[in-house]
């Protein structure tokens, strides 16, 4: 490429200025014409990609820099096209966004906010990111989403479950298309229902976070309402790896499900701490004793390995659905890397593409010109059937999957069955369900 800043896959340096002039922080640059933060030159647009590449979602992260690196190779036109083809919208044609070259930086989360803040504040400031996505925790999201709120920037969450990202913490210059903790507790509750009974006694084990709230809060509330009681509900820390303390009084409280509400890493070492500790094999109440993880992804279930079968789940998406969108995300997907996506690839590759769509649709990169493109907004072709990203609150809604681990897979990535499509009025609530209240939507930022 002729631009130094750049390597040779289009990726930004850390720190360099996106473009020829004074080496000042993009939002002080002249750019007053445009009305808005880091409105792009004429040839290249610049995308901030803002993951965990560390800690215990780190596995979550690599998969979605994988699923970034090949929207951004579709929308320039390169490789088989993916889920362009699908797409309902029929806006973009691999000429980038508005003519412009798509290229990208990238940033570290740690799953910790104040990282994901820096590196997004840095992408944004010196790198002239014109949109931020990514992320694999809600805490993340949450913080990341108002930034870009204060600079002007659009956010398209990543992998983000807790109710409050489009609740209580919502922002107009945010999106999200993951499911939430309540559409979770929707989905999973009758099926959990008809297959262990309404007489159920359970121990909620809690990631500290508002994700872990949100999703123990939604879960309790579902089940409760069929008629199990909840026993106990125990905060775990997000950096703990041993479990073994927290699953050791399980047996002894009366209950007899475990929910997990922990995600990644987190997961993988407590469902094996809890199965290490016999729980699978255990009886109580005269039952079975059962475990729940009310969020699951492929790559969960591949870290646990035989610990995962049969115990339920749901998820937003995976590779085995037969819609024409899936499908097509999938083989590309598998084709460059060797494997198939995980529900965070598929998040971040859509929300990629959908900014990208809206930008187009609306004829300019204005964040309030994609906020209007986006609000209300329906479309298909993008895995999960119809979809809406609701003006109200900025939340997609679209079917939701209830998902088994299976007994005997074929091979390292066949772990989960699909149980149940739930259907998309099975999990639609009102904005202001009792899950949700409280903060506004306001109204959006353009920045400069």
């Amino acid at each position: 490429m002729s631009n130094s800043n750049f390597s040779r896959r289009g990726v930004l340096k850390t720190g360099m200025v996106a473009s020829a002039g004074l080496a000042l922080p993009t939002y002080l640059r002249a750019d007053a014409h445009s009305g808005f933060t880091n409105a792009p030159g004429d040839s290249e647009v610049i995308l901030g990609f803002n993951v965990p590449q560390t800690g215990p979602y780190a596995d979550e992260g690599a998969d979605e820099l994988r699923a970034y690196e090949l929207a951004v190779e579709h929308l320039n036109g390169g490789g088989d096209g993916g889920m362009l083809s699908t797409f309902s919208s029929k806006a973009l044609d691999g000429t980038g966004i508005l003519g412009r070259e798509v290229k990208y930086v990238t940033g570290d989360t740690q799953t910790k906010s104040d990282a994901a803040r820096a590196s997004a504040r840095s992408m944004i400031e010196k790198d002239g990111a014109i949109m931020i996505t990514g992320g694999s925790s809600s805490g993340v999201a949450v913080a990341v989403q108002a930034l870009c709120q204060e600079a002007g920037i659009i956010f398209m969450a990543g992998l983000t479950h807790s109710n409050d990202t489009t609740g209580k913490d919502k922002r107009a210059n945010g999106f999200r298309h993951f499911f939430n903790s309540y559409m979770s507790g929707a989905a999973l509750a009758p099926v959990l229902a008809a297959n262990y009974g309404t007489d159920r006694k359970a121990y909620h084990l809690t990631a500290d976070y508002n994700w872990g709230y949100t999703t123990e809060e939604a879960v309790r509330s579902s089940t409760e309402a069929l008629g199990w009681e909840t026993v106990n509900a125990v905060k775990t820390p997000l950096t703990q790896t041993d479990f073994s303390s927290y699953i050791a009084p399980v047996l002894n409280s009366g209950a007899d499900v475990l929910v997990l509400n922990h995600y990644g890493g987190n997961m993988v070492n407590s469902l094996t701490n809890a199965v290490q500790f016999g729980l699978r094999e255990a009886q109580a109440n005269g039952k079975n004793f059962e475990i729940v993880v009310p969020l699951y992804s492929r790559l969960m279930a591949r870290g646990a390995g035989e610990s995962v079968a049969g115990i339920f789940g749901s998820t937003n998406w995976h590779w085995s659905l037969q819609d024409a969108g899936s499908q097509a995300f999938t083989r590309s997907f598998g084709t460059k890397y060797g494997f198939p996506p995980s529900q965070a690839a598929h998040t971040c590759y859509v929300q990629t593409l959908l900014y990208a769509d809206a930008v187009t649709r609306a004829g300019s990169f204005n964040p309030c010109a994609v906020v209007e493109a986006l609000e209300d907004f329906e479309f298909d072709g993008l895995g999960n059937g119809p979809t809406l990203y609701r003006g109200a609150d900025h939340q997609c809604f679209k079917d939701v999957l209830v998902v088994r681990g299976k007994e005997n897979p074929e091979n390292e990535f066949d772990l989960l069955e699909i149980v149940e499509v739930t259907p998309v009025e099975q999990v639609t609530y009102d904005p202001d369900h009792p899950q949700f209240q409280g903060g506004a939507l306001g109204t959006c930022n353009p920045g400069a």
